[in-house]
């Protein structure tokens, strides 16, 4: 068992419900597709929308077409894109973490 919800196709309105975090660089606004990530509790997975308009600086330039995949609780970004760009993030903690 997953813990995730079965979803089914659904639209994703890429016009409102994009916010900026507390902390997050002005224009880098992410939208929640689906999951509950506790971060405190280091529990749960989340999929989300980050997108950047043009400009967004962090320190690290993100170029089309490029992958990453880091595990829970490494060191990544911050990011930058002169064109901006638009990722999609998969956050999840171990089981195993959760448990030490």
């Amino acid at each position: 068992m997953t813990g995730r919800t079965h979803i089914e196709l659904q639209p994703v309105d890429m016009q409102t419900g994009w916010k900026t975090p507390p902390g997050f660089p002005a224009g880098m606004e992410p939208i929640i597709l689906s999951g509950s990530l506790n971060e405190e509790r280091k529990t749960g997975s989340r999929t989300r929308l980050m997108r950047f308009p043009p400009g967004t600086r962090g320190a690290e330039p993100i170029v089309p077409n490029t992958y990453t995949c880091c595990p829970p609780g490494a060191w990544h970004g911050p990011f930058r894109s002169e064109t901006g760009c638009l990722l999609l993030e998969i956050h999840y903690f171990d089981p195993e973490d959760a448990a030490s």
